[in-house]
């Protein structure tokens, strides 16, 4: 079978991106939640708006394949925010089951990682730049 760095990486791009992208769509309807979890932390509630960056327009980014980089980047900023922030007393346990505790969360951060130091690859709307 011939290999197809570029294939592999749309599908990580599609599927990484998709998942978060349904998430803040769901956050869309309200942020009451995460402005909750900033005030519990002693953080300023404008910050909730972040969510709308790192779980709307970076996994948007992904998806298209625009800056993918930069996407990637906020997309992992904003996942371990959310790790630290909600899921802090979970970071270093595990499910009933054997896995880990955040295992979702880190999927998404460790994809986007890959993506971070990939790009895009060349099934993009953009793969000249330097940040795609």
């Amino acid at each position: 079978m011939k290999k197809n760095n570029d294939l592999g990486l749309l599908i990580v791009r599609i599927s990484v991106g998709l998942l978060m992208l349904l998430h803040g769509i769901g956050k869309m309807q309200s942020i009451d939640f995460v402005q909750q979890k900033l005030l519990e932390g002693g953080l300023p509630n404008f910050l909730s708006y972040g969510v709308y960056v790192t779980q709307v327009i970076a996994p948007i980014l992904l998806l298209i394949g625009y800056r993918t980089r930069i996407g990637a980047a906020l997309f992992i900023f904003g996942t371990l925010f959310a790790m630290f922030l909600v899921h802090s007393t979970e970071i270093f346990t595990m499910t009933q089951h054997g896995g880990w505790s955040v295992e979702l969360l880190g999927l998404y951060t460790f994809g986007a990682v890959a993506l971070l130091f990939t790009g895009s690859g060349k099934y993009a709307v953009s793969s000249i730049h330097q940040w795609d």
